[in-house]
């Protein structure tokens, strides 16, 4: 009583349909209802029903319930079993939970130091700069079919610079050295762009087509860059870089109270925190479940930011704003300097809107340890007390929660404004989840988002792309299109194309 479930007669090959009530979930259920299906059941509180396979799960858009789920780690533990596919480099944060997770969350979050946010600032201004100058050519007018190429490039050279301490140029020779059969920016590239089909492909069939073997070959490669940096730096007396890979093995070092991580753990975190979402960016609870062969990036950043600039150049009122912000920050015609970081409020507040509107992942998966409950108001003011049996798989549904308008009037709206006030909801806003797992590595994916946002805005006025064919389209239509996603695993964008145009 006071809350409803929904019922399906298949949950498994409904991901491949489209959303049939009473039939099928459909291929984008929890992103494509945001806060719908829980306005229709007037409670914050939904079960979820399916006869094949004959399970039920609970899902929760109320900010209260979610901070109680997320700070109770021993009821509502992380469902660690939807991940195991993630461990191809070895054991990591992402697949593991108690103290294998505490000694893992120990080494490693030192690693995400003050030394590391500077540097991924300095090098993501680096990274930004030589696309101007170099990519871009100084060029007046810059048309981009679709930014989604320069936000994944763009994020990519500055994992490569702070993450790994190798630096990458936009017009890269891709020489390879001595030893190897790819060059370090292929190998990262590929890994990132087919870790979905890796992760899918047995063992048997990494060498039936080309393609197979050409990511077969970028992943070995990728491990054998690692290795090398790892060896490296372990013989160098004094390391002075401040990489997130010398950092990790500085803090494995000096590290006497627990055993410390193996080279194979090592590489494994590393890659999770660079690629998978840094523990929970990227939505993976269906990665088991589905077979979903299709491509699927995990550099959720590159996304946000591409839908970012979307959003900027669908409202040039917003962008006017920003910009003068940024003005009257930084007064002369120079890059943003670390130290300035704090004042590029509306910078953050355009970032955190776009999080709120296009979160990477739609939701987060747990699981209920023990027979306990879930107690919310439902929309006529009644105390809801909701069972959760042991074992019960429960969603936070991110995209339930960012479009309540609950916690957020007008939630449809584009409105940085909302995160310039200082008694905003934090406790329902969770592009980068909260609790104990929590994203250990939030400020790496904001610093180089703000640094992009803010030179990119700086120089430039951004429009979307005018085409003859869309002549006639009226605004609605121009979002609805620039703004059309796809999702797999993450949300992405399925095509932006801008037009960005040098400030006099």
């Amino acid at each position: 009583p006071g809350y409803r479930t929904l019922f399906y007669f298949e949950s498994f090959f409904g991901h491949f349909l489209p959303k049939i009530r009473g039939v099928s979930c459909g291929n984008n259920l929890l992103f494509g209802d945001k806060h719908s299906v829980f306005e229709w059941a007037g409670c914050d509180i939904v079960t979820h029903v399916s006869m094949f396979p004959s399970k039920a799960d609970v899902v929760v858009a109320d900010a209260s319930v979610v901070k109680e789920i997320t700070t109770s780690r021993s009821r509502f533990p992380k469902a660690v079993a939807l991940y195991g596919a993630f461990s191809f480099f070895g054991s990591n944060i992402l697949v593991s939970e108690g103290e294998v997770w505490k000694r893992y969350r120990k080494i490693s979050a030192p690693s995400f130091s003050e030394r590391n946010n500077r540097l991924v600032w300095d090098e993501a201004v680096l990274v930004m700069k030589d696309l101007i100058n170099s990519g871009w050519e100084n060029k007046k007018e810059i048309r981009v079919d679709n930014f989604l190429d320069i936000t994944l490039s763009f994020s990519l050279h500055v994992i490569s610079a702070a993450g790994f301490g190798r630096k990458m140029a936009w017009k890269d020779a891709k020489v390879i050295p001595s030893g190897h059969l790819m060059s370090f920016k292929s190998s990262i590239c590929t890994v990132t762009t087919y870790v979905i089909e890796r992760l899918l492909l047995p063992d048997w069939a990494v060498g039936l087509t080309k393609k197979t073997r050409e990511i077969d070959l970028g992943f070995k490669e990728l491990k054998s860059y690692m290795i090398e940096m790892i060896e490296a730096r372990k013989n160098t007396e004094e390391v002075k870089r401040h990489d997130l890979l010398s950092n990790l093995l500085l803090a494995n070092a000096s590290d006497g109270e627990s055993e410390g991580l193996n080279a194979d753990e090592i590489i494994s975190n590393v890659f999770i925190f660079l690629f998978a979402g840094h523990e929970v960016r990227t939505f993976l609870s269906h990665l088991v479940q589905l077979y979903l062969l299709s491509h699927a990036d995990n550099e959720t950043t590159a996304h946000t930011l591409c839908y970012t600039f979307a959003l900027l150049a669908l409202h040039p009122d917003e962008q006017e704003k920003l910009y003068q912000h940024i003005k009257s920050v930084i007064q002369d015609p120079r890059a943003p300097t670390y130290d300035e970081m704090s004042l590029l409020t509306r910078s953050t507040a355009v970032l955190y809107e776009a999080l709120r509107l296009y979160p990477p992942a739609v939701a987060i998966p747990k699981c209920s340890a023990e027979d306990t409950t879930l107690t919310v108001t439902n929309a006529k003011g009644e105390v809801v007390v909701v069972p959760v049996p042991k074992g019960t798989d429960i969603y936070i549904h991110i995209a339930g929660m960012h479009y309540n308008p609950k916690y957020w009037k007008d939630p449809f709206s584009f409105n940085p404004d909302r995160f310039m006030q200082p008694n905003w909801n934090k406790d329902a806003f969770l592009p980068f989840s909260a609790g104990a797992r929590g994203c250990v590595g939030r400020k790496f994916a904001e610093i180089e988002s703000l640094v992009a946002i803010t030179m990119l805005v700086s120089r430039y006025k951004i429009a979307v792309q005018e085409e003859p064919r869309f002549a006639g389209e009226t605004w609605e239509e121009k979002k609805k299109r620039v703004l059309t996603s796809t999702k797999v695993l993450t949300l992405k964008p399925v095509k932006v194309p801008l037009v960005f145009t040098r400030r006099s």
